[in-house]
């Protein structure tokens, strides 16, 4: 597997740390040129940013390379606009034969035309692309969540989410607790320890919480008994729960499109919908009906809403495959992807018509929805390689075709939608939050991720219950 170090895309701010195998020539002759004795630190940093994204472009040459016919291939759908129009020829020939000849000027601008569109049509989208994977360097820490409860045995974080402004952020996972932190007050207050601003209790281990896009009071949860509930934040306590799963529940989403829309995947092969309304709310502890239900063929391991509907739904299975659904249809898929070797652990929506995946496959794949109409997708636009994942749930989040995955290598790997190798990556110290002792690596891993707010920070945990602010700069 390519790995990228995190120290590769570092800036340096001495000309002393040029990699070995790139050679800048004529460097005196740029110090030379420097006025009014001007120091040659700028000039170092300079150079080592350039070196620095050089290093990665060269490291990464023969995939960005792949990338690039694979972009120059792929079918560009036509604006439906005719590209190119005739003169009406005069009845006098004369003025025909003017005609005829501005005519195949204006055919020759319009073929050139539409040749350049053509080619801005698949080039734009690489270039983009090409920016945005050479934006940041590196993965800064901004803070550490330094958490005194070290009464628990197990820490390990199953599940983070921010709210809707990005101002607080929620904890859960096996210690059955959700926790509320204010994010800037983490970042930049230091502190022994940080205290959550709200604490709440299950009477089982969390596996999934998600804040809903438009109730910032509202956030809802899933356990290892199959129960789903929805808290209100403000008074500490449940205001609804769901029992009609029969196993463990993996994986909530609210729909942002309608906040009063929830969905649930199951180990008992079930996706439910739930409708949240208020009169069930303020009839509180009421046990919800759902309103629907897609049966699997395996385990449903997550689930997932369009940014900008209720009415379709993506889950992943432990078949291998992600299923599409028009939930107006709740008995056959609108669309089947095909492509993971293994179960698929998480899927993402990127945008309206792209969705990412997860799988303990090794790999995460990008796949196009408007394809949907063959029933079938098998070929991803994209597969994204380089983390380790092979039998945890490490987490995956999006944000301005960024995409955060974890690894079971104790690393945070970000992606780029545009190419299948990683942009940047951080990895965890291996300390034990309890004992203070050096672990193996081995028996630490990225446990969950997530984008605050459409921004370049993110909050990570792994399995030891070690979580941390990460800025890419």
């Amino acid at each position: 597997m390519n790995l990228v170090d995190s120290d590769d895309s570092a800036s340096s701010g001495s000309k002393k740390r040029f990699r070995s195998g790139l050679q800048i020539q004529n460097i005196e002759e740029y110090d030379d040129n420097l006025v009014n004795g001007q120091k040659s630190d700028t000039l170092g940093e300079s150079n080592g940013s350039f070196l620095s994204k050089s290093s990665r472009l060269m490291k990464n040459f023969k995939k960005l390379e792949s990338a690039y016919f694979l972009t120059r291939c792929r079918p560009i759908k036509s604006s439906g606009k005719p590209l190119s129009r005739h003169s009406p020829i005069s009845s006098d020939g004369k003025e025909s034969i003017v005609v005829t000849e501005r005519s195949s000027v204006n055919n020759l601008a319009s073929k050139e035309l539409h040749n350049e569109g053509r080619q801005s049509g698949w080039i734009n989208p690489f270039l983009e692309g090409l920016c945005k994977y050479l934006s940041f360097s590196k993965l800064k820490v901004k803070a550490d969540l330094k958490q005194g409860d070290l009464l628990n045995s197990s820490n390990l974080v199953c599940s983070l989410s921010f709210d809707r402004d990005g101002e607080f952020f929620a904890t859960a996972g096996v210690n059955k607790k959700i926790k509320v932190f204010e994010c800037d007050t983490i970042i930049n207050e230091d502190r022994d320890i940080h205290y959550p601003v709200v604490e709440m209790a299950s009477r089982s281990k969390l596996s999934s919480i998600c804040w809903n896009s438009y109730i910032k009071s509202q956030i809802a949860s899933s356990n290892f008994e199959g129960v789903v509930q929805v808290w209100d934040v403000t008074r500490s306590q449940a205001l609804t729960e769901m029992r009609e799963h029969e196993r463990r529940v993996w994986s909530i989403d609210f729909s942002s499109a309608d906040p009063t829309m929830l969905a649930s995947g199951s180990d008992d092969g079930s996706v439910k919908l739930w409708s949240i309304n208020q009169a069930i709310l303020f009839l509180h502890l009421v046990d919800g009906v759902s309103i629907g239900t897609i049966k699997a063929k395996a385990n449903v391991c997550c689930v997932q809403f369009p940014l900008d509907s209720g009415r379709s739904l993506a889950f992943g299975s432990a078949d291998h495959r992600i299923y599409y659904y028009d939930l107006r249809n709740l008995k056959i898929p609108l669309c089947t992807l095909i492509g993971h070797n293994k179960t698929v652990s998480d899927v993402k929506f990127v945008d309206t018509m792209n969705i990412v995946s997860a799988s303990t496959d090794n790999t995460l794949k990008l796949w196009d929805l408007s394809m949907c109409a063959s029933r079938v997708i098998d070929t991803p636009l994209q597969s994204f390689t380089g983390h380790i994942n092979v039998k945890n749930f490490v987490g995956l989040s999006v944000s301005d075709g960024y995409i955060a995955t974890g690894s079971e290598t104790n690393e945070v790997f970000i992606y780029h939608k545009a190419f299948p190798m990683p942009a940047l990556s951080f990895k965890f110290d291996t300390t034990d939050p309890l004992s203070g002792h050096e672990m193996g690596d081995a028996a630490q891993f990225i446990s969950s991720v997530c984008w605050r707010s459409q921004s370049s920070t993110l909050v990570a945990a792994n399995s030891t219950g070690n979580i941390k602010i990460l800025e890419m700069v």
